[in-house]
């Protein structure tokens, strides 16, 4: 079964998306950052260009020619993964075929919007019988 975990208060929230993926990459996992719409998906391709600061976290998009050995992708469906890692969503809904993943992160940032959309992607998870983890980055931060 998918492990879910949420990680709230997350500002800013792309860059927590960011650290988030670097940290999977570290511990040698594949990820697949949810990006629902071509906006967003151009936005973090940006950001990981420039994270960390002083290196470079290796990404492309999950249709580049380069996925099958890159291990941070960037897609618009799950299905475009060829691997089953782990799976970032910055999207405001649940991604459609997330149990396919060993992992789920789901972030929330600070806005009312993305805190009520977290809270309603939370119950749906539990609603199907999944454990889901919690980490307020507001918490961790002291």
């Amino acid at each position: 079964m998918t492990r879910i975990d949420f990680y709230t208060n997350a500002e800013p929230k792309l860059q927590v998306a960011c650290q988030l993926a670097a940290k999977a990459v570290r511990q040698s996992l594949r990820v697949l950052i949810y990006a629902p719409d071509e906006a967003l998906a151009r936005t973090i391709d940006k950001l990981l260009w420039t994270f960390p600061p002083t290196g470079f976290l290796p990404h492309c998009m999950a249709r580049d020619a380069l996925a099958a050995e890159t291990p941070v992708l960037i897609g618009h469906t799950c299905e475009e993964a060829a691997h089953d890692q782990v799976l970032l969503n910055l999207a405001l809904d649940a991604p459609e075929s997330f149990s396919r993943f060993q992992r789920l992160i789901e972030i929330v940032g600070a806005e009312p919007a993305d805190q009520e959309a977290g809270r309603e992607r939370y119950r749906y998870y539990r609603h199907r019988g999944y454990e889901v983890g919690h980490i307020d980055l507001r918490r961790t931060a002291r």
